[in-house]
Order: C-alpha cells, then sequence, then structure tokens
C-alpha cells in the first residue's frame, strides 16, 4: 500500500479553508499605546493599568493551565485510539475527550498608557496565486497549462472522469458546493474574489475540491502512473497536431512525477518540495483541462479507498466524505466510522490541534460530531442550488 502521506492534512490548513480564522490567543504581554494616549499617562492612569495587567496575567495563567491540561489529554487519547486501531481493537466512547474544551472568560488585557518601544510588523509569508504558477510552470518546465474554453468544458471533463473512477454525482456536486460556496471556477483560489477588490489568497488550495500545492506534489508523486496512463490511453484516441500536444504534455508530466518523488513520500517532504518554484509549477496541473480533473478526483478517491482498505465498505455520504478530504483520511475515518449515538456526544475538538480548534468558529459552534456534520450537510445543501453548482450536476 502506498505511503498514507497524502491523507494528512495540516488542521490548522483546513481551518483557514472553512472560514476566516479568529484571533489566535496571544501571550501574556502588554499591548502597546500610541499618540494622546501614551502622552496623557498620569501616575494613577500607570497605577491602574500595571493593577489590572496583573489581575490579567493571573487569570490567563490559570486559564493556560487548564486549557494546557485539556489539549494534552486530547493528544493522549488521540494516541489510544490509534494504538486501538493497529491492534484491531474497538473504540469506544471511554477513547475520547467528552467534555468541552475551555474558553476563556477573564479579563481582557489592558493598554498599556506609557509609549512602548515600537515593533517592526510581522512580515506576512507570500502565497503564490495563479500567476505565480503559471510563471512557475513557463520558467521550470517551459510548460503551459491548457485551459478549458469554458468552465462548462472543465466540469464535464471532471464530472466524466468522476463517473468512471467511481465516484457519484452526490459525492463530487455536494462537495463542490460546500468547497467553492456553488460557484467556485477551476481556478479558483481560497480566499481571493472578484467580489471583494482587495483580497488576499489565504492559502494556495485551488479548484473544486481546493487542493493545495503540497496536495499536487503529493498526488502525482503517488498517482503520477494512473494519471499518466489515463493521458496516454486519451493521447492514443488523438491524431495530427492533438497527438503531438498531448504526447508533449505526457512529457512533462513525467518530468514533474519525477521530480515529486525525488523526496521521501511523507507529507512533510513534500510540503517543503511545494514550497519551491518546482512545487509551484507542478500545482499549475490543476488549471490544465486533462490532468486538472484527474487530481481532483485522484483527491477524494483516495479517501474512499482509505477508507475501503480499513474495512469501511458503506457508501460514504458527502459529507463524511468531505470531513476525510479537509480533515485528512485517518481523523476523517474515526469520524465516519463513529455511531451516531456517539457522534451526539464526542466534541470535534478530539479531532484537531489546539491552536487550529481555537481559530475555527465552525468546529467551536457546532461542537460535536454530529453537529459538524449536520452543519456540513446544511452548507451543501444550500449551495448546491446555486448555478456553478446545477451546471456541475448536468455535466453527470
Amino acid at each position: 500500500m502506498r505511503s498514507q502521506a497524502i491523507r494528512r492534512c495540516n488542521p490548522i490548513i483546513v481551518c483557514a479553508l472553512l472560514l476566516a480564522p479568529l484571533t489566535a490567543i496571544s501571550g501574556i504581554t502588554a499591548a502597546p499605546a500610541t499618540g494622546a494616549m501614551a502622552q496623557a499617562a498620569t501616575p494613577a492612569a500607570i497605577a491602574d493599568y500595571r493593577r489590572k495587567l496583573n489581575a490579567y496575567q493571573e487569570a490567563r495563567a490559570a486559564f493556560e493551565e487548564e486549557a494546557g491540561a485539556y489539549w494534552n489529554a486530547i493528544a493522549d487519547k488521540r494516541r489510544i485510539r490509534n494504538a486501538r486501531r493497529r491492534d484491531h481493537q474497538p473504540v469506544t466512547l471511554d477513547d475520547y475527550v467528552l467534555v468541552q474544551p475551555p474558553l476563556y472568560d477573564g479579563p481582557k488585557q489592558p493598554v498599556n498608557p506609557e509609549p512602548e518601544e515600537e515593533r517592526p510588523p510581522r512580515q506576512r509569508k507570500y502565497i503564490p496565486v495563479v500567476a505565480d504558477l503559471l510563471k512557475a510552470a513557463a520558467e521550470q518546465f517551459q510548460f503551459v497549462p491548457q485551459r478549458p474554453a469554458s468552465e462548462m468544458d472543465f466540469k464535464r471533463a471532471y464530472a466524466r472522469l468522476a463517473r468512471a473512477y467511481g465516484l457519484t454525482r452526490e459525492q463530487a456536486v455536494r462537495i463542490y458546493s460546500f468547497e467553492t460556496g456553488g460557484n467556485g471556477n477551476h481556478d479558483m483560489q481560497s480566499g481571493l474574489s472578484a467580489s471583494r477588490p482587495g483580497s488576499r489568497a489565504i492559502s494556495t488550495a485551488i479548484g473544486y475540491n481546493q487542493l493545495l500545492t503540497t496536495n499536487s506534489v503529493e498526488l502525482l508523486a503517488e498517482q503520477g502512473h494512473d494519471i499518466l496512463r489515463a493521458l496516454g490511453a486519451k493521447a492514443a484516441r488523438l491524431s495530427g497536431s492533438q497527438r503531438g500536444a498531448m504526447e508533449r504534455k505526457i512529457a512533462v508530466v513525467r518530468r514533474m512525477a519525477a521530480y515529486a518523488r525525488s523526496v521521501p513520500d511523507t507529507w512533510s517532504a513534500h510540503e517543503k518540495l511545494a514550497d519551491t518554484p518546482k512545487g509551484w509549477a507542478i500545482h499549475a496541473l490543476v488549471l490544465d483541462i486533462d490532468v486538472g480533473p484527474l487530481l481532483q478526483t485522484h483527491k477524494l478517491l483516495t479517501s474512499i479507498i482509505f477508507a475501503r482498505n480499513k474495512g469501511y465498505t458503506r457508501p460514504l455520504t458527502a459529507a463524511e466524505l468531505e470531513m476525510m478530504n479537509l480533515t485528512g483520511d485517518g481523523t476523517g475515518l474515526d469520524m465516519v466510522t463513529m455511531p451516531q449515538a456517539m457522534r451526539e456526544r464526542v466534541p470535534t475538538a478530539n479531532f484537531f490541534q489546539r491552536r487550529g480548534y481555537e481559530r475555527n468558529p465552525v468546529a467551536i459552534r457546532h461542537n460535536t460530531v454530529a453537529k459538524l456534520l449536520a452543519v456540513t450537510d446544511a452548507r451543501m445543501d444550500s449551495n448546491s442550488a446555486k448555478p456553478g453548482a446545477r451546471e456541475l450536476a448536468a455535466a453527470f
């Protein structure tokens, strides 16, 4: 069996894909004051600030101790579940933390009335966008993705492949509806919107299933043989200049696949490779009308195969498959295989790292497995009625 690294999505990234993150909990530091407030500081104001700061620090320290113990318990229970599954032992309610995580409800951090040394603004890591991917593909592999003449052409190509590989229309359309809001194009990138001037990419996730750069590298490394086989079969049905163009594309994809396999078959190794010009070039394949639908299809298919190999033979609902698509197959299957009675009681915190959970308002509000699956289904229901989703359904 191939490496399971492809199934290991970072929960922190997942949170960013679900909704814009909440403000992360900061350390115990004093907020700087500026302008007139700093100039107007009096001994009384300074004394009041120090009293409030002391109260805040004490409350925050007590909370951090409680929260640290909670999240340590979450990690311990996760290790126990993994060990039980490796030993083919049943997982029960006792293998989960059944109380909700503590929430800080103490005093707010006070504003320091005294001037403080200004700190340089934190530099955001640059997130490549479609233009960067196209530039990298041209420079690194002398490749230009073949874009569809229309969005419907891409949807037809995706639907044809998804159905041939065993995905159902319900799975494909509802996941598209959830990931893109029901109207996304093949080149839609997370965070960017034509209706929001000045919007910024929040991740490298692109397309109907919102593949990250690491997903593209991983898929090409692990599924490259099948992708090349499918492209070769298509080339055999072509002739003349079209066949020549396809054969040149196959040669590029073969070189890209070799590069993707040049590192160990782990998520961390592929993540490092993905954050290079050649990795960006590989990610440009999601835009190609021949390769993009194959990558999108394999991303979902690997989850279905993973569940089947673990003995889960019941067809996955779209919401269940989305949990595996978002959180990674191991974590997703943990939720999917849970009986309904357990889903009602197990908090969603069991499936997150602390930082990811605290930045995810969806998981916090819908704080059990049953509620999280229900809100996913509800969003799929509403978005499936939008024009883009109806077009994809028609393509099937």
